[in-house]
């Protein structure tokens, strides 16, 4: 079967996906990765360097692991246009704009993350309740049928 034969059977739906949402699903997927990481580095220096309370660093580091699987499976959810992915990827960035307020705050080295995470947060938004995503996704205003 030819690659013209093979596009031609599919849906125009399905080959094509907004520029947008593939944005929008990839910076949901940078901040998965980022909770991953952040979560197994403090496991990993919890668990083999010596905290003030290993308990706290084990369930710190775990908690941040479990938390980028919610965003990871939006991602997923986003670039395979799945609907329901939209809600977890918007709270996502909702919760990312207190995180980067509290990075700003901060007299450290730690305000160049705040910037980039209230960037990436800012932009994750407006990429989701952009209309050509909702309609990417099949999500329709109320009311339409």
């Amino acid at each position: 079967m030819s690659s013209t034969e093979q596009t031609a059977e599919q849906p125009a739906e399905e080959t094509s996906r907004p520029a947008r949402l593939t944005a929008a699903a990839a910076v949901t997927g940078i901040e998965a990765l980022a909770l991953v990481v952040g979560g197994l580095y403090v496991l990993v220096t919890g668990i083999t360097g010596k905290p003030d309370d290993l308990t706290q660093a084990v369930t710190a580091g775990a908690t941040l692991v479990a938390l980028g699987l919610i965003p990871g499976a939006a991602a997923r959810g986003l670039l395979r246009r799945k609907g329901w992915s939209r809600g977890p990827a918007i709270i996502t960035q909702i919760l990312a704009l207190p995180v980067a307020w509290q990075l700003l705050q901060a007299n450290s080295g730690l305000i160049p993350a705040g910037i980039a995470l209230a960037a990436l947060a800012v932009t994750g938004l407006v990429l989701l309740v952009n209309p050509a995503t909702t309609e990417a996704l099949g999500i329709g205003r109320r009311g339409e049928a």
